[in-house]
Order: C-alpha cells, then sequence, then structure tokens
C-alpha cells in the first residue's frame, strides 16, 4: 500500500518519540540502493572486518552517489519530515549519514544509551538535558532496504529523566554491555536478546522494506545484531542549522573536559 501521511504521524514522533513512514520509498529506488550498498558491506568489511557494522559517511567512499541523491531529494520523505518536524529540516547529507550492516560471523548488540548523554565522554549533562525536547536537536533516522528488527527503544523516555528502575539498572557511566566472551553464536544471541529485555518498557522497532523511522536519539535504545538477517539500513540525521552548530560546540566542550579528567558525569547523582 502506497504510504499515506496522517496526523498520527505527528502525534506518534511527539508522545512516544518516534515515528514510521510506512513503505515510503518506491521499488525502484529501494532496488537502485540495495545495489549500491552490496558494494557498501564490502569495502565497510575490507576497511574495517568481518564485524563492522557501518560504513559512514557515503560520500567518502567509490559508491554510485545517486541512488543516495534519489533518497535525498524524494519529495514524499521531504514533506513528511517538514510535517512532522519543520520545512528547515533537511534529510540526506551524503557527507555524514551511512549504511547499517549486519555482522558477519557472530552476534553483537551494543549497550542500552540515550545517545549523546551516555556515549560522549567529558559531556556535561545540563548542557544535553537544557535541550532534551528541543525539535532542533536529536532527530535520527533509520531507513531499511531489508527487513530490520535490530532495534530497540523505550517509547516516551525522550520526554524525561531516567525513572528509578532504569537509574538502579545502570548506575555507572559508561554504561557496560552483556558479557559475550568465549561465547558461542547461540549462547552470545541469547544473552543479547536478555539484555535488551532488561529495560523496563523496552519495545522492538519492527520495520520492514522501504520504511522511514524518525526518532529522537535521545530516548532510551540499543542495537542488536545478529549475521544470519541481512541488514541495509541507511542511518541519518534530519539536521537543522541550530544541531549542525550544537555538535562542534559541545564536541570541543567535551573534549576539553577530558583533558582536564571529567570523563562521566552521573545523570542520577
Amino acid at each position: 500500500m502506497p504510504f499515506t501521511f496522517s496526523d498520527s504521524h505527528i502525534e506518534t514522533y511527539h508522545t512516544l518519540g518516534y515515528t514510521v513512514f510506512r513503505q515510503i520509498l518506491p521499488p525502484s529506488l529501494i532496488n537502485d540502493l540495495r545495489r549500491v550498498c552490496d558494494k557498501a558491506v564490502e569495502i565497510a568489511r575490507e576497511k574495517s572486518g568481518s564485524q563492522v557494522q557501518r560504513l559512514q559517511p557515503v560520500a567518502k567512499y567509490d559508491l554510485d552517489q545517486q541512488p543516495f541523491i534519489d533518497y535525498a531529494d524524494l519529495p514524499e520523505l521531504v514533506d513528511a519530515i517538514a510535517r512532522v518536524l519543520t520545512p528547515r529540516h533537511r534529510h540526506g547529507d551524503r557527507e555524514t549519514f551511512g549504511v547499517l550492516l549486519e555482522p558477519k560471523e557472530h552476534p553483537w548488540c551494543t549497550h542500552w544509551h540515550r545517545d549523546w548523554r551516555d556515549n560522549i565522554s567529558g559531556l556535561p549533562i545540563a548542557r544535553w538535558e537544557d535541550r532534551l525536547t528541543d525539535i532542533n536537536l536529536f532527530n535520527q533516522i533509520n531507513c531499511a532496504l531489508y527487513e530490520d528488527h535490530c532495534t530497540w527503544i523505550v517509547p516516551g523516555s525522550h520526554l524525561r529523566r531516567d525513572l528509578p528502575r532504569e537509574a538502579e539498572l545502570f548506575p555507572e557511566r559508561p554504561i557496560p554491555g552483556p558479557d559475550l566472551e568465549g561465547k558461542s553464536n547461540p549462547e552470545r544471541e541469547q544473552l543479547c536478546l536478555a539484555y535488551c529485555e532488561s529495560m523496563p518498557g523496552a519495545v522492538q522497532l519492527h520495520l520492514n522494506t522501504g520504511d522511514f523511522a524518525l526518532y529522537q536519539n535521545t530516548f532510551w535504545h540499543i542495537g542488536n545484531y545478529v549475521p544470519y538477517s541481512k541488514r541495509a539500513t541507511i542511518h541519518d540525521g534530519a539536521m537543522t542549522p541550530e544541531f549542525q552548530a550544537w555538535i562542534p560546540e559541545t564536541l570541543e566542550i567535551s573534549r576539553k573536559r577530558r583533558e582536564k579528567g571529567l570523563l562521566w558525569e552521573n545523570p542520577n547523582g
């Protein structure tokens, strides 16, 4: 069924922290993007090994850029993003976005996290919390070229600080992931799944081919990957001039704090 925009896309994004534009990519574009992403997998594994998760940014590599340009210019996508966010938000910058891939050999998962706060050491928590609900910042995209069930999220957590049970689960920074050392693939898969399910309120985000998820990366989320499920998902952002300015300013502040030995703040301390 062709994509149709509705007010529910706006409502779910602002209340749950995400919305999905179902089957918004046309089949011809999916075919073109799959073709170029097959080469992206080869380049990524040659460069970074069999377990590499992504190739980013796509503009840096010897890839046919036209399918990515067509993705960025797709009128239905430009219009849908503008309706949910603002006409100032832009996706498809090939100098920044990448392609997420499946591991070749072993299952693994990231740690549970809220972007910036939990993966940028030296970040002043107040700087993150002050802009937590700013619509100009933190808008992220997963656009699936094959079925993608890798991402788990806690809907609505973008609007608040951690709940007590979340703080109790992960009291320290950096947040640890599951211990997979020396485990067989089935053991690794079960440990990763149990780790995903350990977060209160977690749900699995199911994307079908051609689905486009727009979400706030400040909510709790995680990626869980298995080698037997092919993945090529465009990992993008809906950017604004404000976010483009905030990023380098924040990274520089964090760098200076690390130089002083200020690595992690406890967000619930």
